[in-house]
């Protein structure tokens, strides 16, 4: 690693930097420290979401730390952090937490994998001083003073049962066979977090807490802090809570386990009957970046060597996908971790292919490689990546003042966790500026061909086990490495075009009405060709634009008669690219832009989706008016992309969760053709000049259509460019049609048990309740209501007080089409003898809802939450984009009496609301048992 480092810095002429080797800083932004007992703390103020912070601990401790016997100790204990603890017992801190909005699942949280475990709670109120301070005690409390009694280790083990019977699928059972391979000779082989079933149901409660006091110590443990709060206070806090956890006398050691080199090449092959693709992994291991390098300068030039190959090496192979008889269906390379491993870094190719190609997938795939060993990257290509990556840098830098709280929690968590440095975006700025001009392509030739070594290789297949398919055996594969390495290899040779997106613009056109909407804050233009525009200028981002666009019509139109190609459109309409350029050369075309723009066809609009910086908003709207004006064709494009798509179906039914999800998709709309699941029978029947002709007849009235703009917008600036690129597209003011079609819900009571193979055996239930509401805000509302009381409701009495399902799903709405068509669906997976007592207890409670309407702790949780949400989203500029979007287009204002109608409505409300529901008697039951 250091001597391909130093050649890199010497190509760059810059030895003073090798030399020297000077480390980068802090962000001055972050107060970053130690306490005397070893904990770390880092500590940033930060203003968006207003009035919001994020509080995480993070622990150097994960599945790594156990011993044979402990096997899913570190994940166990991850779940009885929120089971009681010391300032907290029982369920105080989640009762406690929610009654502030704060959310259990979305705001309330953690993981445990190999080498760590990360608490957090997110978008905390902070106006209420009380609440952070007990905020504070939680992350105290997981630090050292969880509680682990008895009963309620008792209790979680069946919800970490339950977790393991859901998580238990096709891939688990892969990665079990393939670790032990991959790591042969390492600890890693066998430290899945999840860990042993056995060790779940036996283990004494004293051992766990045995592991807890053994391995969560503050010299382990860093507290990071984001949000808006003064941070003088919140630093003094933090130190005067957390300095008062003793040190541990005489700590184990917290080691970090080595993955051992091999000279020959491992090869692992894993099959699962339930599996649904194959997947292919090529690893080059090397020794991980030294510390000292990583946090140095030389370890940010390093950074962009490799994202700078990274980019150019997956741009060939978005290439190659392109065109028909692709040798895999997916692939992309990358330098990080080994895998799971932190010890162990790795050059690695990851892809899929067809059952039947897997050795030319490997060989390609380890082709490529090659070619970039050999012959290294073009000029062209390096200028393209090298803009990229100053782009993305440069908007970071434009949007430092508009950062949400976890684009920096996130940081720092990964900071403490993998000794990353954080020297912030002004720094990291102005060195790539200063750094990627002066780095040629040589220096990145030349360190990744130091990077794919000729040992260290490790090559991992896995994929479906069925009758008739064979694997290639383990000497294969290796003949395959050593067959590709002894190949004559030609460089690559890239086409390049310096054309424009548009060569001759549009004449303008005009706008021939303004007028302004003063309740939702936005300008309002009309232009003549009958196009609607809105826009809404915000500070929310300092360097962003988001757009959307709608028209109404959609695929309703071909549907009954053409079911397939209608339900197609999305997935083909753009893979040929727009106007002169291929999808391959648009990306090209695109760099150095942040420009997209694409269109979208549903069942009832065409849309239009995009977002921009400021400067690259002309891009945006030239995109879309190529799409309006030269939609293009690519039938090798399309071929490919019919190779793909056979392969990702061929084995989809190997799934048992597939004929779960026909089965339940069957009892809500019966044999409706437009709700079937896609089969590979089915691809046959795509006409692809057939989808594009249905393309251009729903995209020919570009007047049909409302655009809205939201963001950092100079009128002034944007009129221009919108006159030239929407004004001049031909058009009439005349909406689209919307054609009806049958999507109404099977009524009445079905009930349906079935049985399927399956290899980790469990029932999965699906309860869905239908009916007509009137679509309008406040029923909108109290579905929300509704479905989120049931989450609180189920988590407490399925979860938690039956270890019945690691969890249950519930989803509620109101569509606009069918007008009025209501759902709630319930779903959860458990073990197949306790379903029908589950099942007992989901109808019970919806029951008492109905009859007696929520309890006022759950009801005042979900209204709390809901204000604290919709306060955050009235500074994202997607939600305003939404709320003009449906106040233009659909005619609803979701926005302007939305606190008024929620602090409105009342337990009894959602009572009524419940039981109107419920009591139209429509309920489809849909459960899959394992065969016995």
């Amino acid at each position: 690693m250091k001597k391909f480092l130093f050649l890199s810095l010497m190509l760059l002429g810059i030895a003073a930097m090798a030399q020297q080797n000077s480390p980068q800083p802090v962000d001055p932004n972050v107060r970053k420290g130690t306490l005397e007992n070893g904990l770390t703390y880092y500590i940033r103020q930060n203003k968006l979401p207003e009035n919001r912070a994020d509080f995480y601990i993070a622990q150097k401790v994960g599945s790594m730390q156990e011993e044979d016997n402990q096997s899913g100790l570190a994940h166990f204990l991850e779940h009885m952090a929120f089971n009681g603890t010391k300032n907290f017992p029982g369920k105080n801190m989640l009762n406690y937490l929610q009654d502030n909005g704060i959310k259990f699942g979305t705001n309330i949280n953690a993981y445990t994998s190999f080498d760590e475990t990360v608490y957090f709670l997110t978008d905390v109120p902070t106006t209420n001083k009380n609440l952070v301070d007990s905020v504070l005690l939680v992350l105290h409390d997981w630090s050292c003073g969880i509680l682990l009694e008895d009963e309620e280790i008792e209790k979680e083990r069946g919800v970490i049962r339950e977790e393991w019977r859901t998580g238990g699928g096709a891939q688990y059972r892969l990665w079990k066979k393939m670790l032990p391979v991959m790591y042969k000779d390492s600890k890693y082989a066998n430290r899945l977090p999840i860990g042993s079933i056995d060790v779940i149901n036996n283990f004494k409660p004293e051992e766990i807490r045995a592991y807890y006091k053994k391995w969560y110590r503050p010299d382990l443990q860093g507290i990071v802090v984001v949000g808006d709060f003064d941070i003088d206070k919140m630093e003094a806090r933090v130190k005067e809570l957390f300095s008062q956890i003793p040190a541990q006398e005489n700590p184990a050691t917290r080691e970090y386990y080595p993955v051992p080199d091999n000279d020959a090449p491992i090869v692992s092959i894993a099959t699962d009957p339930e599996a649904t693709r194959t997947q292919l992994m090529v690893f080059y291991k090397h020794d991980p970046i030294p510390d000292e390098i990583k946090l140095s300068q030389a370890g940010l030039v390093l950074n962009y060597i490799k994202a700078a190959a990274t980019s150019m090496i997956n741009e060939r192979f978005q290439e190659m996908i392109q065109k028909p008889d692709a040798p895999f269906t997916s692939a992309y390379a990358y330098d990080d971790d080994y895998f799971v491993a932190k010890t162990k870094d790795a050059w690695t190719v990851a892809g899929s292919s067809a059952d039947n190609k897997i050795k030319d997938a490997v060989a390609a795939m380890i082709r490529e490689t090659e070619r970039v060993k050999r012959f290294g990257f073009t000029e062209s290509e390096y200028e393209r990546a090298r803009t990229n990556i100053l782009k993305q840098y440069e908007n970071s830098f434009n949007n430092r003042d508009k950062e949400r709280n976890s684009h920096y929690s996130q940081r720092y968590v990964n900071s403490f966790i993998n000794n990353e440095p954080i020297p912030g975006i002004e720094y990291e700025y102005n060195m790539m500026n200063m750094i990627a001009p002066n780095i040629p392509v040589e220096a990145i030739n030349q360190t990744v061909a130091q990077l794919i070594g000729d040992k260290n290789i490790v090559i991992s297949v896995s994929g479906p086990e069925k009758e008739g398919l064979l694997y290639p055996t383990e000497e294969e594969l290796i003949e395959v490495i050593n067959r590709v390495k002894g190949e004559e290899i030609e460089a690559y040779v890239e086409e390049v075009s310096n054309e424009p997106l548009i060569a001759e613009p549009p004449t303008p056109g005009r706008i021939t009405r303004i007028t302004r909407d003063e309740k939702l804050g936005a300008t309002v233009w009309t232009l003549q060709n009958g196009m609607k525009v809105i826009l809404k200028s915000t500070d929310f981002k300092d360097d962003q634009i988001v757009m959307t666009g709608t028209s109404a019509g959609g695929y309703s139109h071909f549907a009954v008669q053409d079911p397939i190609n209608s339900r197609m459109m999305n997935n083909v309409i753009t893979l040929g690219g727009v106007g002169n350029f291929s999808a391959t050369h648009l990306r090209k075309a695109l760099a150095g832009k942040t420009a997209s723009a694409r269109p979208s066809v549903t069942l009832t609009t065409q849309n239009f989706n995009g977002s921009s910086s400021i400067k690259d908003f002309e891009t945006m709207l030239q995109l879309v008016y190529l799409y309006f004006t030269a939609p293009r064709s690519d039938d090798d494009a399309f071929q490919s992309f019919l190779q793909r798509i056979e392969t990702q179906l061929k084995n989809q039914e190997a799934d048992p969760m597939v004929a779960f999800s026909d089965a339940v998709t069957k009892s809500i709309y019966g044999e409706n053709p437009l709700t079937k699941r896609v089969k590979v029978e089915d691809l046959a029947k795509i006409d692809y000049k057939r989808i594009m002709e249905m393309y251009k007849e729903l995209f020919r009235n570009p007047g049909s259509f409302v655009f809205t703009f939201v963001g950092n917008i100079d009128e002034a600036k944007v009129k221009p460019v919108i006159e030239q690129y929407l004004a001049s597209l031909p058009g009439k003011a005349e909406k689209g049609e919307f054609v009806p079609v049958p999507m109404d819900f099977v009524k009445g009571k079905t009930d349906n048990k079935f049985q399927r193979e399956m290899q980790n055996p469990k029932a999965s239930v699906f309860i869905g309740a239908s009916g007509k509401l009137e679509r309008n805000q406040k029923n909108i509302l109290l579905m929300s209501i509704f479905d989120q009381i049931l989450d609180i409701v189920y988590t407490e009495k399925i979860r938690e007080d039956e270890g019945g399902t690691y969890s249950v799903y519930t989803q509620g709405g109101i569509s606009r089409y069918p007008k009025g068509q209501s759902t709630l669906q319930i779903i959860y997976d458990t073990d197949p003898a306790r379903m029908e007592n589950l099942n007992a207890i989901i109808h019970r409670e919806l029951k008492s809802i109905a009859e007696n309407g929520p309890r006022t702790e759950d009801f005042n949780k979900v209204k709390e939450y809901m204000v604290k949400q919709h306060n955050e989203n009235l500074k994202e500029n997607r939600y305003w984009m939404n709320v003009l979007n449906a106040n233009y287009f659909y005619g609803e204002d979701n926005h302007s009496n939305y606190l008024n109608l929620l602090n409105a409505i009342t337990a009894d409300d959602v009572k009524n609301f419940v039981k109107e529901f419920l009591s139209q008697g429509n309920e489809a039951v849909v459960v899959m048992l394992p065969k016995e």
